[in-house]
């Protein structure tokens, strides 16, 4: 279970205002479980259905996907780096998320997880074989820890562009001319998700799969009442891990928000955005830098509507590096790019989230009218 709070005034940590104005306050959440069943390594691959599988691949290839695998019943899609495919798509009556899949660091870590949660090891249906224990997170979603046999070799790389910076002249009697081709997906980077449950969830991340937290988002005068979203990484000991592999915010809705797939350098962003526009794509949001993570980022919809980032340059934190804490708002989202849009910000009234909304405010969960003003107040601010 994660650690107890103590309440009283503020504590020095280990935080330093590294990557963020705060720390935390005593008694808040520590953002680590103190013993959890295990470590995960990183994310593996994520899970959906789309009844139309031809028009899915199209998509993947001009998002910068490659093909692991491909059959009547389903699409298995991976980046240029070696190790697992990042996504599966199977056919299905409807477009919808299943859930995510982790990596383990060992297969033994399978067994562990197996009886600390009543679960069986079982054969992973992916290309190359492996194991996996199938487990439900406290929202209810499917959540997959697996490892796996055989793994997918390297792909050609998408070459960074040579810089010339002040007086450092690296490129001469040279010119720049980025290819107008999809940006070459290197790896999955990380899955946001929308939970009512906010508090649950993020500590059964914490003590299930040992992830710990970067980032804690807090509404404006509601501090008191804990975070509202936190940016979670693997604990790799030493080892720098992505500043965030999976990240959770309360509200109204349940399941997938966005995914993340780390590309080579801006100018892939770029020039992989002015593609998939010339192909009558819809951006969300982007081209800009994030304050959480600093990645620079662009934002797309999939022809099912899921929203999926390119995003290059991120932070990378070791094991020692203590949550940041800071007020919840749009602006704070980006340290430069055009304003976060609706569409990015799912604030746009449609029937489906007013269901939600009306959903969260009767259920048994974390959501109340005073948490759904404040997540309003900072969408607007």
């Amino acid at each position: 279970m994660s650690e107890p709070r103590v309440h009283g005034t503020d504590v020095k940590t280990a935080h330093q205002d590294l990557h963020s104005d705060q720390g935390a306050l005593r008694g808040e959440h520590p953002g680590r479980s103190r013993n959890p069943v295990i470590k995960v390594a990183d994310l593996a691959w994520l899970e959906f259905e789309k009844p139309d599988l031809d028009r899915a691949e199209v998509f993947a290839r001009d998002f910068g996907f490659g093909i692991a695998a491909r059959t009547e019943r389903e699409l298995w899609l991976r980046g240029t780096f070696p190790g697992s495919p990042c996504m599966v798509i199977r056919r299905g009556r409807s477009s919808r998320f299943i859930g995510p899949a982790f990596r383990a660091a060992e297969r033994a870590d399978l067994d562990r997880l197996a009886r600390a949660t009543g679960s069986d090891v079982r054969d992973a249906d992916v290309p190359g074989g492996g194991k996996v224990v199938g487990l439900l997170d406290p929202s209810g979603s499917p959540v997959r820890v697996v490892h796996c046999g055989e793994q997918l070799s390297a792909l050609p790389e998408q070459q960074p562009l040579l810089l010339n910076f002040g007086t450092a002249h690296r490129r001469t009697n040279t010119t720049q001319r980025p290819p107008r081709e999809p940006s070459r997906i290197q790896r999955l980077g990380h899955l946001v998700l929308e939970t009512r449950v906010f508090e649950r969830a993020l500590d059964w991340y914490l003590d299930t799969l040992g992830m710990i937290v970067s980032d804690f988002l807090f509404l404006d005068g509601q501090r008191e009442r804990g975070p509202v979203m936190a940016f979670i990484r693997c604990d790799l000991g030493s080892v720098p891990a992505d500043h965030h592999t999976l990240a959770m915010h309360l509200g109204p809705g349940t399941g997938y928000v966005h995914s993340a797939y780390q590309v080579t350098d801006l100018d892939s962003i770029a020039a992989g955005g002015e593609y998939l526009k010339e192909r009558g794509y819809q951006r969300s949001w982007g081209i800009g830098r994030h304050i959480q993570g600093s990645q620079l980022f662009d934002y797309w919809r999939d022809p099912d509507h899921f929203m999926l980032e390119h995003f290059a340059d991120g932070d990378l934190f070791s094991c020692d590096i203590e949550p940041g804490w800071a007020a919840f708002s749009t602006s704070g989202l980006a340290q430069w790019g055009p304003p976060a849009t609706r569409d990015f910000l799912g604030a746009s009234p449609t029937p489906e989230r007013v269901r939600h909304v009306i959903e969260a405010l009767r259920g048994d969960n974390e959501m109340d009218m005073a948490r759904l003003l404040g997540l309003l107040k900072a969408a607007k601010s």
